[in-house]
């Protein structure tokens, strides 16, 4: 009988085989979890995005040249990377755009393997930053295995054709239908694929105002019941209804609008106007992104340099973006002031070793920013001081924060009221400053001081 059962419970353990092999528990299914979960992806108030262009990044333009840079976009103070999309593109129709995607569940070859983005994420998780991938919810290329596979996936027109996303001029891509539980399901589902087998930390997702809400609810949600993980989700868009949804962030295309315009003549009293507007009703624990550039207006308007007039104009404008109260974006190549475009459908060059001394002003900024809860949380009080003067003063518990910025190629003059004069530690130097009455600023000057 003892015999007997030590045999029985043998083969229960897979530990004896009738046969010539052992038995082998069959493999889990599905997608399983790769490494272990960043424990400190940064909230809204903690988090400085940088946006990888991974055809400029590096001369490859691959993963790996992204992994050589990363010291590089830590030191520059950043803590989020958002990887452009690194998925299989189309050919059909194409333009090479890295937003027509083929195959949602494989990196393209052109970029590397699924090994090498495990070792980007495990190599920034390391340096203590969380890395977020680019989705594109909303269409596909011509020759994704859906077209032929699952047609009713897709959005046809009167004459049983598939068709663009409505509205735009998007010919390399096919419109996804949205009522086809399946077709959510899959993408949601590739999703949970890509947070479990390379250990992502979030997505910053593409054209999110053209996809439904209910889908985001739905994914988000899916994401965020993956036991033991924080998840970071940007939504490239404007809608209330995405903070509802699940995203922690939107885009602040009206700031950038009126940083612009700003810079053209008109009243930095705009600025604060635009600020309280896309901050209206914001639900606690969201925001708004807030940028110079990115890779839609490097490619398609111009770099920092030529739309705010210089290195010192770039600084200047970038420093509005940073201390404005919403979450700081930079882009591949801005820190080292990239004249010219940056395109995305192709391979672009940039000089890592230029404009040493806007490198070096981004880190400190950055630095300053990210240990100085003032910065960072502080409630904004604007100050009209001039039309060509950003006076800001930033608050939090017994802490201010006083920031004041020259939008004009000239000297400017002004009076300061004697609430905001006084000594103050200036936040770069660390040099302490006597702020008077009336002070002077050069072209694009500024100055962030703390009150001592």
């Amino acid at each position: 009988m003892k015999l007997l059962y030590f045999l029985s419970a043998f083969l229960l353990l897979g530990l004896f085989s009738c046969g010539d092999d052992p038995i082998v528990p069959p493999a889990p299914s599905g997608p399983q979890q790769y490494g272990v979960p960043l424990a400190s992806v940064p909230n809204v108030d903690q988090a400085v995005i940088y946006e990888v262009n991974l055809r400029a990044q590096s001369a490859a333009g691959t993963l790996q040249g992204v992994i050589s840079k990363l010291q590089h976009i830590k030191d520059l103070g950043t803590n989020v990377i958002w990887l452009m999309p690194i998925y299989e593109q189309g050919v059909t129709n194409s333009v090479n755009s890295p937003y027509c995607v083929k195959d949602y569940t494989k990196v393209s070859t052109e970029y590397g393997t699924l090994d090498d983005l495990r070792e980007l994420t495990n190599q920034a998780h390391a340096l203590g930053m969380a890395v977020i991938l680019d989705w594109v919810a909303n269409h596909t290329s011509w020759d994704h295995p859906w077209i032929t596979e699952h047609p009713e996936w897709y959005s046809k027109n009167s004459a049983g054709q598939f068709i663009v996303p409505p509205g735009t001029n998007w010919n390399d891509v096919a419109d996804l239908n949205f009522d086809q539980v399946a077709m959510r399901n899959a993408q949601i589902d590739a999703m949970k694929y890509w947070t479990l087998e390379a250990n992502i930390d979030g997505f910053r997702c593409d054209y999110a105002d053209g996809v439904p809400f209910d889908f985001w609810q739905d994914a988000i949600s899916a994401l965020r019941g993956i036991p033991n993980r924080d998840i970071l989700m940007l939504a490239e868009g404007v809608r209330t209804d995405h903070y509802q949804a699940g995203f922690d962030l939107t885009y602040g295309w009206n700031f950038y609008s009126t940083l612009k315009n700003v810079w053209s003549g008109t009243s930095t009293n705009n600025l604060t106007s635009s600020h309280q507007t896309e901050y209206f009703n914001m639900p606690s624990g969201k925001g708004k992104i807030r940028f110079t550039t990115n890779h839609d207006e490097s490619a398609w308007d111009a770099s920092p340099m030529s739309l705010f007039n210089g290195k010192n104009g770039a600084l200047a404008a970038s420093i509005v973006s940073i201390f404005s109260g919403g979450v700081p974006l930079l882009y591949t190549g801005q820190e080292v002031g990239k004249t010219g475009t940056t395109p995305f459908f192709s391979n672009s060059n940039i000089n890592w070793a230029a404009n040493p001394d806007m490198l070096a002003t981004y880190q400190a900024l950055n630095a300053f920013y990210l240990a100085n809860d003032c910065a960072r949380k502080g409630s904004l009080s604007a100050y009209q001081i001039s039309s060509n003067l950003v006076c800001w003063k930033k608050t939090y518990g017994s802490k201010d924060i006083l920031i004041l910025i020259n939008v004009r190629n000239y000297v400017i003059t002004f009076n300061l009221p004697p609430s905001l004069t006084g000594f103050y530690e200036n936040a770069l130097s660390l040099q302490t400053e006597t702020i008077p009455n009336q002070m002077a600023l050069g072209p694009y000057g500024y100055k962030i001081l703390k009150m001592n």
